[in-house]
């Protein structure tokens, strides 16, 4: 026993016996947990206010850079021109092409790994083994581990390969094959998350669903899915920020060529791989150019932003 616990306790003894308490100890020790408490609080409150610094210092610096762009590129053609050719001479900063190859290649990995990762919570949550479980989880969350330029040269020198096999005219750089390498690699997310929300409904539920006759089956998607929705909605929000901030697959196996298209067949430039193109040194520090990654950066956030929002109504709405 510790000295402040025999202390307490000790006085704690002298009071049952009808003797005066050492109010010294008991005082001591209160005085040491309300430090210790203090401590502990304002490291957490520390904690979690960096994250709210560091986001504000990230909006202050692409605010910041941002107008120095616009300051001579207008705000409207930024937004309506249908040409980014800012390597060019005759320089156009439309940032319509780069958004749509970004939704595209997110559109393609959306349709990936939203089913499978959902079919596979379902499978690890309601019918896999306790043995199975243990071993299937861990497994998929490896290919979270995987570089993701490693993914890209796996996208550019496999499934391009296998996918020309079945449309012959596909090209060596397409948005198909990353956004589908892109759907491999965001399965982890989906699928973890989803399964901890699947495990997180009551028994009762369940058990409930088996009474009135109901198979497992029915119970796995008729009851238990309903139930936790609002967690499945934030890992299927957690799987659209990361395909929308993927930047190596997309700028090895999807071409860095802006292309204003919404065919997945075509090669095209996302706003990440452009931001590491004009990183590598293609443009000179303080030009109009190189200011455009920042403005390219701010669409990327509002973009990333605007999903996170939507997906908190949505879960705020089905939670209620």
């Amino acid at each position: 026993m510790k000295p402040t616990a025999t202390v307490v306790a000790a006085d704690a003894g002298s009071l049952l016996a009808g003797k005066p308490a050492r109010s010294d100890g008991i005082t001591a020790f209160v005085a040491r947990r309300r430090f210790v408490n203090s401590v502990a609080a304002t490291i957490m409150f520390a904690a979690a206010a960096s994250s709210i610094v560091i986001t504000c210092g990230i909006v202050a610096i692409l605010t910041f850079e941002s107008a120095t762009f616009f300051s001579h590129v207008s705000l409207l053609d930024f937004l309506t021109d249908t040409m980014w050719t800012p390597l060019f001479a005759d320089a156009h900063f439309g940032i319509l092409p780069l958004v749509a190859g970004t939704l595209v290649t997110t559109a393609v990995a959306l349709f990936i790994a939203l089913p499978m990762g959902t079919i596979i919570a379902v499978y690890l949550s309601e019918f896999a083994p306790h043995k199975v479980r243990e071993v299937i989880k861990p497994a998929t969350e490896l290919l979270s581990a995987v570089p993701t330029v490693v993914y890209g040269y796996f996208a550019l020198q496999f499934v391009t390969p296998a996918l020309q096999h079945v449309v012959p005219d596909l090209p060596t750089f397409n948005m198909l094959s990353a956004g589908i390498v892109m759907g491999i690699m965001i399965i982890p997310y989906v699928s973890s998350l989803s399964e901890d929300a699947l495990r997180a409904v009551p028994m009762l539920l369940r058990e409930g669903s088996y009474g009135m006759g109901a198979s497992r089956i029915q119970t796995a998607f008729k009851v238990v899915m309903p139930s936790a929705v609002s967690g499945m909605a934030a890992a299927y929000i957690l799987g659209i920020s990361r395909a929308i901030g993927e930047t190596m697959i997309v700028a090895v196996a999807a071409g860095m060529q802006p292309n204003l298209t919404i065919d997945p067949r075509q090669p095209a430039e996302t706003i990440t791989a452009y931001i590491v193109q004009v990183s590598l040194g293609d443009l000179p520090h303080g030009s109009v150019g190189y200011q455009s990654i920042f403005a390219a950066g701010a669409t990327l956030f509002l973009m990333t932003l605007a999903f996170n929002v939507l997906g908190h109504y949505l879960r705020k709405r089905f939670r209620h």
